[in-house]
């Protein structure tokens, strides 16, 4: 994830995988590699689209995209 392998360089990331696994249950074993693809899958379009951040005033990040892109 960074260009260093600096850990601090890493900290967003990190912080993503974190929510990813404790609010969305990313940490679970499945029972086959299409099974885990499509949960990521489907948890990622969740955080991106549907779950409201409150570091961007309970908007979306697709929200905040929409709105500087």
């Amino acid at each position: 994830m960074t260009e260093e392998n600096h850990c601090y360089e890493n900290a967003i990331a990190e912080r993503v995988n974190r929510v990813l696994k404790d609010e969305f249950y990313l940490d679970q074993t499945f029972d086959t590699v299409a099974h885990a693809k499509k949960a990521t899958k489907s948890v990622i379009n969740l955080y991106n689209q549907i779950r409201l951040h409150v570091s961007l005033n309970y908007k979306t990040t697709y929200m905040v995209y929409k709105l500087t892109a």
